[in-house]
């Protein structure tokens, strides 16, 4: 995760690295760059799922083509869940500041932040692969359990999201240090 956050900072420019100098300031710009990298992987991981979903809704088109109609209202329950998960990851609010301005994030906490934003990543490569086998299914009997592990890996994401949300919240009830 420190690639993101790197990514922002080295675009830095010699004003604002002169005013990093200035006391109180450089808390300021450190939060401005986490709220950009926490934007950047929330664009990241939004625009990865966003992939899965075109690609559920094109198995969905491809199923009704094929006449297995029976199997269309269980991929529809996964692209809900990929599309509120989506939304959630879109529309929330951005960095450790912004509605979490009070809040001031530990680096223990932080780590933990980066795990849970590793774990969306991972989930996205194992959904992705997910949608493979589905489609890999199509006409053999494995067809539910691949949808069934789909939507499983859309729970996942969902809580590992809700994780990430509750170690900034918990933050809320520290004592500011």
């Amino acid at each position: 995760m420190s690639d993101l956050f790197d990514q922002v900072t080295s675009s830095e420019d010699l004003i604002t690295k002169l005013l990093a100098k200035i006391p109180g300031f450089s808390g300021y710009i450190e939060r401005q760059n986490r709220r950009a990298a926490d934007k950047l992987l929330r664009d990241t991981v939004s625009n990865r799922f966003e992939e899965i979903w075109r690609r559920i809704s094109t198995i969905q088109t491809d199923l009704v083509s094929q006449g297995a109609i029976e199997y269309v209202d269980d991929m529809e329950g996964a692209a809900i869940k990929y599309r509120q998960f989506i939304d959630r990851v879109k529309n929330a609010a951005y960095g450790y500041s912004g509605v979490f301005d009070a809040v001031k994030i530990n680096e223990p906490e932080l780590v933990k932040i980066y795990q849970y934003d590793l774990a969306l990543l991972t989930l996205a490569d194992e959904a992705n692969r997910a949608v493979d086998t589905v489609e890999a299914s199509i006409g053999t009997d494995g067809l539910p359990a691949a949808i069934r592990n789909l939507k499983s890996l859309a729970t996942k994401a969902v809580d590992a999201f809700n994780h990430r949300s509750e170690v900034v919240l918990a933050q809320q009830d520290q004592p500011s240090q």
